[in-house]
């Protein structure tokens, strides 16, 4: 795979080789992402103009653009400077007036001479019941009118670019464009009935009507689809340097299941069943597991992990679970504790705070085999830690992990299997796009037990009320959170809010009640006071929203969330599943600024109404699109030319299945098919996967 295929060099040349494209175009198109012939190909017309000839512009719909011949009557210059000038024209029905501003009237008479006749076509209104066609962009002789295209397409522009010209670099860079051997699977295609590669490019470029504009038209669906398939065979390429590096294959007994099976105040959902099983089976084979385990706040994913652990225990090995904080981490061992106790295994927490003597001694059981089950930070990644024999790895919180930290992890365990758990809920379409390389399993049922919610939504001025709320609770030994708007400019900003609420509620609940954390203080100061409210020392805890991840405290019920229309409706529905752990019915009390616009409104209905994380992530992706949804700069989720995430879903799934084929029948990509394949990935930049080719 040395280097790009010879037949895309003219794609990828300067783009001032294109037809009208000097060095001043070349600077304005960089503006809109256009740095070579290959980027024209991409920028696709958003909507067209639909100039087939009429006989008159009684038959057009006004206002609206119309092509016509007509006959040139007499021109009537401005009275005044500035003013219309004017020209009489009859087609076969009716006469109008051409309207020009600021016109040389010397030029019009020229191009448009009494008594001629000519083909023009422009925009035409009515005003006062007479129709007007003002600037026209064609005016022709009758033998030139096959210059006007019958539908022409319109193309985002950016400043100092005109259509004309960007319609002409486009064709030229088509020009351009190389007949490519396929890439798709034939059966596939013609199912779909699809064009060829360079075909769907002349038809995307060169519509014929509105539809062919639309998305769903065969032309732009095949594009699409290139799109999602180059990306998904980046991550099946991804996916199967995960599963060459050799498996350990970890047979399952039972036995230490079972014991904490038998420990359990009721049995397993149906999700977590079906999940426990799907890991099991993977951690058995000899490639290694590389799997999702999506469940929203509180549907038992704890549960779900400890027994992936115990697989590796049971088969003689050992386990890790690793959390991004270290208050996480440490939740996550007093989440396991209990269950590790019935089923008699050696569970350790190893972080940053670990020093001197007692690190020294948890890595030698470590290394001894001591300990069977290890919960930690990244601290558990550095070079002295060392395992007898580790099986099976756990990330938590996947969305700070992109295929390339999860191809560093395979590298740490020799053959462990990774397991990735997320408690966000990521839409369907979404997950293929960011977790395509991975299994997935979702837990999509909640365990008995759990209390509902109250949600309410109360406007900013009622905030005594809420206070009042607080106050009665707090009296009857309640616990709550106030989360406190993050203002994204400064930390400063963000931490003055939370300041202010903190002194205003210190006030009026009294002086050791309210504990305060926010981002700018020192990791130990925001520890103790978590621990503090933990311990159930202060009963209101005053946030930003540091608190939104993992954090348990089961005698807290209630969650208030100031200025909520500011946050994302993912963030809410996981601060709101802060509360609601406990045997207590809880609330959350949305507070809103008003008047809220639409889409706030919106929003916030939508939680008050469900507690279903993956309907609220759906509603999330429709309102604020995927790129908002993870924040695309850091999500690793591909940035589309001409697909859309979104809408597309079905074709992303299609992308995935046939990616993952192509690959498991020829893993180099060496057959004609997979050579094309090749070129595709070269076509769309994805370096990564060329990369792993080259490697693998």
């Amino acid at each position: 795979m040395s280097g790009r295929p010879e037949i895309l060099f003219p794609l990828f040349a300067d783009v001032t080789k294109l037809e009208g494209v000097g060095p001043k175009t070349a600077q304005h198109l960089e503006q809109i992402d256009v740095k070579k012939p290959r980027d024209l190909l991409f920028l696709l017309p958003y909507s067209g103009i639909d100039r087939a000839p009429k006989l008159s512009v009684q038959e057009a719909e006004l206002p609206g653009v119309v092509t016509v011949q007509v006959l040139v009557g007499a021109h009537r210059p401005p009275r005044n400077r500035g003013g219309a000038y004017r020209i009489t024209v009859q087609d076969t029905q009716t006469s109008f007036q051409i309207v020009f501003f600021h016109a040389r009237g010397d030029y019009l008479k020229k191009i448009l001479p009494e008594g001629s006749r000519r083909v023009v076509s422009g925009k035409v209104e009515l005003f006062d019941g007479v129709a007007q066609m003002v600037h026209p962009e064609y005016m022709v002789a009758p033998d030139e009118a096959e210059e006007i295209p019958a539908f022409e397409p319109v193309y985002p522009l950016t400043h100092g670019v005109s259509q004309k010209t960007m319609v002409k670099a486009v064709r030229s860079a088509l020009d351009r464009a190389p007949e490519l051997e396929e890439w798709i699977d034939p059966s596939q295609k013609d199912q779909a009935k699809w064009p060829s590669w360079a075909a769907a490019m002349a038809a995307v470029h060169m519509p014929q009507s509105m539809e062919e504009v639309s998305p769903n038209s065969a032309a732009r669906e095949r594009l699409a689809y290139d799109e999602f398939l180059a990306h998904q065979i980046t991550l099946a390429l991804a996916r199967s340097q995960l599963q060459k590096a050799k498996g350990v294959i970890s047979q399952q007994t039972g036995r230490l299941q079972a014991k904490v099976r038998a420990s359990l105040p009721y049995a397993p959902t149906g999700a977590q069943e079906r999940a426990i099983e799907a890991i099991a089976a993977d951690m058995a084979l000899s490639t290694r597991m590389n799997r999702l385990l999506q469940g929203d706040v509180g549907a038992g994913k704890t549960l779900v992990a400890f027994m992936a652990l115990l697989v590796a225990v049971e088969a003689g090995g050992q386990g890790v679970m690793m959390a991004p904080t270290e208050i996480l981490a440490r939740q996550h061992m007093e989440g396991l504790q209990p269950l590790a106790e019935s089923a008699g295994v050696v569970l350790e927490i190893l972080t940053g705070r670990d020093k001197g003597k007692e690190r020294r001694a948890k890595l030698a059981a470590l290394a001894r085999g001591d300990i069977h089950i290890l919960v930690g930070t990244h601290a558990v990644f550095q070079e002295d830690v060392q395992f007898a024999d580790l099986r099976l790895a756990i990330i938590d919180e996947q969305h700070r992990f992109g295929v390339r930290q999860r191809l560093e992890l395979g590298k740490k365990g020799e053959g462990a299997d990774v397991l990735v758990m997320t408690a966000t809920p990521i839409p369907r379409s979404l997950a293929l796009a960011q977790y395509g390389d991975m299994d997935v399993s979702v837990l999509d049922e909640k365990p008995p037990g759990r209390q509902p919610i109250t949600t309410a939504l109360v406007s900013t001025a009622r905030i005594d009320e809420v206070v009042a709320h607080l106050r009665k609770a707090v009296a009857e030994g309640k616990q709550a959170y106030w989360v406190c708007p993050l203002v994204e400019e400064s930390e400063r900003v963000d931490y003055t809010a939370a300041d202010v609420r903190f002194k205003a509620l210190r006030a009026e609940l009294g002086e050791g009640v309210v504990g305060l954390v926010h981002g700018q203080m020192p990791p130990e100061e925001k520890d103790a006071a978590m621990a503090d409210f933990q311990a159930g020392k202060t009963q209101v805890l005053v946030a930003t929203t540091v608190i939104e991840v993992g954090v348990n405290v089961p005698n807290a019920t209630i969650m208030v969330i100031e200025r909520a229309e500011v946050f994302g409706l993912a963030q809410l529905h996981q601060l709101r599943g802060r509360v609601g752990r406990g045997s207590e019915a809880s609330t959350c009390l949305l507070m809103y600024q008003a008047p809220l616009n639409d889409s706030g409104e919106k929003r916030l209905k939508v939680l008050r109404e469900s507690e279903d994380g993956f309907v609220i992530a759906e509603t999330d992706l429709q309102m604020r699109g995927a790129g908002d949804l993870i924040g695309t700069a850091q999500s690793g989720l591909p940035r589309f030319r001409i697909a859309d995430v979104e809408t597309q879903a079905g074709l992303m799934a299609i992308a995935q299945s046939d990616a993952r084929k192509l690959l498991h029948d020829d893993p180099t990509l060496e057959s004609p098919r997979g050579k094309a394949a090749r070129v595709l990935l070269w076509l769309m930049e994805q370096d990564q996967a060329i990369r792993l080719i080259t490697v693998g």
